[in-house]
């Protein structure tokens, strides 16, 4: 324990200051205009693949609860002509 402690307490070196290695330039190390140019597209891009993508599920919803409404319809007035002693058939 009293070896936590002491290491603890001791302050480390300062670290040095960040240098680039010699014969390296700036221009070899970071992205560049091009490398922001094609992360700002690739945002964008995902941006409005993502916003096409939920229009698409919600029309696909939306388009499956018109349908479940349409069939709860018919079977409900398939169970109304049943109650009225209509079978339907046309023939009277």
């Amino acid at each position: 324990m009293h070896h936590l402690l002491l290491a603890l307490s001791v302050s480390p070196s300062p670290a040095p200051t960040p240098s680039l290695r010699p014969g390296l330039s700036e221009d070899q190390v970071t992205p560049g205009t091009w490398g922001f140019v094609l992360t700002a597209f690739i945002v964008i891009l995902t941006t409005f693949l993502i916003v096409d993508m939920v229009r698409r599920i919600r029309r696909v919803r939306y388009r499956a609860q018109v349908e479940e409404a349409r069939l709860a319809a018919q079977a409900d007035a398939g169970d109304a002509a049943d109650e009225n002693g209509d079978a339907g058939t046309g023939t009277r």
